[in-house]
């Protein structure tokens, strides 16, 4: 009797002990299973710290930009002499539609403006723009670009009335473009005279031309910065061009409405930091 019952009780631990063993190897593959789930799905919330990328510190937009404006206003200008389209047009369709030089057509090809192969016999590259693999122009240098921007606006018909206008009209330049079909963008006429405000682009239209342009940022004697109103200028425009609110330009100038006047001086000192 004491020997069944032996018997019996070694029976029954064998069972557990193999119950249990089976059962914790279920668990190691079914987490294998998912960890390679994860792989596939690209889930994996820490991977290991080799293949994690280091993230350098981006480029504040405008410092791009004005390094843009130093690299190619002289292009520009140049370009203003011999064709009589407006330096300021040039680098803000520059900036644009090159991303300031950062764009990958303008990396690999020198092209600033997009424009496309057409019957182009030089070297060519291809791009995805509205359709997939377009062919673009390729040139050596970026200020063989700049000269084909000038030809194929001074070549083209569609484009004549814009030359009537005056030389250095950058806003009726802007809205001319795209009334003329050079892009579609209903906002583009609009980026293109806040890139050439916010910069200042005109200043190099006034310089080919011999005109004097009024400093539209003055300092004054309490270190405050001041700013002359422009043609086309709003509250909105000026706030947005030296990173205040509106409220702030309001309050600082005592202004009871949104309504300035051309020539009007305003204050547009930020609010210094509360601590």
């Amino acid at each position: 009797m004491f020997r069944m019952r032996s018997k019996q009780l070694f029976i029954l631990i064998f069972t557990l002990v193999l119950v249990s063993s089976c059962g914790s190897k279920k668990k190691v593959v079914s987490g294998d299973n998912d960890r390679k789930t994860e792989k596939r799905s690209g889930r994996i919330e820490n991977p290991p710290a080799e293949t994690q990328k280091e993230r350098l510190p981006a480029k504040i937009y405008t410092d791009v930009v004005e390094e843009y404006i130093d690299g190619y206003a002289e292009i520009a200008k140049e370009e203003m002499k011999l064709y009589k389209i407006p330096a300021s047009i040039t680098l803000a369709q520059g900036i644009l539609e090159s991303g300031a030089g950062q764009g990958e057509l303008t990396r690999r090809a020198n092209n600033h403006f997009g424009i496309k192969c057409h019957e182009w016999q030089g070297d060519k590259v291809y791009h995805d723009d509205d359709r997939s693999q377009e062919c673009f122009r390729k040139y050596k240098d970026s200020k063989y670009s700049y000269r084909d921007h000038s030809l194929f606006l001074s070549e083209r018909r569609r484009y004549g009335s814009l030359f009537e206008l005056d030389p250095d009209d950058y806003e009726g330049w802007a809205n001319g473009l795209r009334a003329a079909g050079y892009a579609t963008d209903r906002k583009y006429p609009a980026k293109l005279i806040d890139l050439i405000e916010r910069y200042q682009l005109d200043r190099f239209d006034a310089e080919v031309l011999g005109k004097k342009i009024r400093n539209r940022r003055v300092v004054k004697q309490n270190n405050s910065i001041g700013y002359i109103v422009q043609k086309g200028d709003t509250l909105y425009s000026i706030s947005k061009r030296f990173n205040i609110t509106v409220e702030i330009l309001k309050e600082n100038n005592n202004l009871n409405s949104n309504n300035i006047a051309v020539g009007q001086e305003l204050n547009v000192q930020s609010a210094p930091d509360k601590f």
